[in-house]
């Protein structure tokens, strides 16, 4: 019993561990991390799931705080070791300001850095996005790069560029006072002509072993990007979302666009100057915007073993059961919403 009080020693802090990602990185985290001894799960918004996760041997502590609240942060990482900061505003579509975007995403995680140093937590896992490096609005390719491929990222939509500038922090900051910060790590890959996508439980695997590992290989992986990817396979956008849209009733009405792509770009640009001029009075957020369009007609795929070469990474799901997994939680969520 000694032996085992004297195992459970570290003390971890997930910033958004009650959003999408965040919650498999807490699951993982509870399954995978032996050496846990209180999990901190810090959110805007907590979810009452985090109820059944209290009745383990874990600490499980959730901390209701907005990561755009400095003194808040620093609070919740009093005494962390392991810090895995998710914690964003994901907004593609203009729902949100461009201010509040750059406050939550860039401010955020300059509070969380500051706090690393404040608080003397030395190991920070940082999740980036797809988006920093493309597709950019040019509609440049990426075919199957890497994490040093070059690719001329061009930033003009909020989102990614408060994306970008918060991960130059991260990688500015490593090494500051003894701060350990594992780089980037891509989350999912954005919509495109022919893409890969990464399953979320692969992802989080891979949030738990960079935090693992980091401390063991600080120098080689400090400071370091990795791209996230799995066994998912190389397919269009939309034979992709047929492998899981398929399963749950749905059907594709041709395979040829409907409308010519110029059409597409003046409609994008109509949308994106309506939207300019109603947002004084009222939030207009349509789908199709140039940003958007530009991430589903760009071919962005990824072809790398980085992860694998520095840490170890191998996915813990197969395509298989990724897909399986998937089909059932979307069947789920229609038989909810039914």
């Amino acid at each position: 019993m000694a032996d085992f009080a004297q195992a459970q020693k570290l003390v971890y802090l997930v910033t958004g561990g009650c959003g999408f990602l965040g919650e498999h990185v807490v699951r993982m985290l509870l399954q995978r991390e032996p050496r846990l001894r209180e999990l901190r799960i810090f959110d805007l918004h907590l979810g009452s799931w985090l109820e059944e996760l209290k009745t383990g041997t874990v600490q499980v502590t959730a901390i209701q705080g907005d990561v755009t609240q400095a003194d808040e942060v620093a609070a919740a990482m009093a005494g962390a070791h392991v810090v895995i900061h998710t914690a964003g505003l994901v907004d593609v579509f203009g729902r949100a300001s461009p201010e509040t975007i750059h406050e939550v995403n860039v401010q955020g995680t300059q509070n969380v850095i500051e706090a690393c140093v404040q608080t003397g937590t030395q190991f920070l896992v940082y999740t980036s996005s797809m988006e920093v490096v493309g597709p950019n609005i040019k509609g440049h390719p990426f075919y199957r790069g890497n994490e040093d491929t070059p690719y001329e990222a061009v930033h003009r939509h909020p989102y990614p560029c408060s994306k970008a500038l918060a991960e130059q922090l991260v990688l500015e900051a490593n090494g500051r006072e003894g701060l350990r910060l594992g780089g980037r790590l891509f989350r999912a890959i954005p919509a495109s002509v022919e893409h890969g996508r990464v399953y979320v439980g692969n992802v989080a695997w891979m949030h738990v072993l960079v935090a693992r590992e980091l401390e063991q290989r600080a120098a080689l992986m400090g400071g370091q990007v990795y791209f996230c990817y799995d066994k998912s396979p190389y397919k269009s956008y939309e034979d992709f979302n047929m492998e899981f849209l398929g399963p749950c009733g749905l059907r594709l009405v041709g395979t040829r666009p409907l409308l010519p792509y110029w059409l597409l770009m003046l409609l994008a640009v109509l949308n994106a100057l309506l939207q300019w001029l109603l947002r004084p009075l009222l939030l207009y957020a349509p789908l199709l915007n140039p940003y958007t369009l530009a991430m589903a007609n760009t071919t962005f795929t990824v072809s790398t073993n980085k992860a694998q070469r520095h840490f170890g990474y191998e996915p813990l799901f197969s395509w298989e059961e990724s897909r399986t997994r998937t089909i059932l939680w979307m069947q789920a969520k229609d038989s909810v919403a039914q």
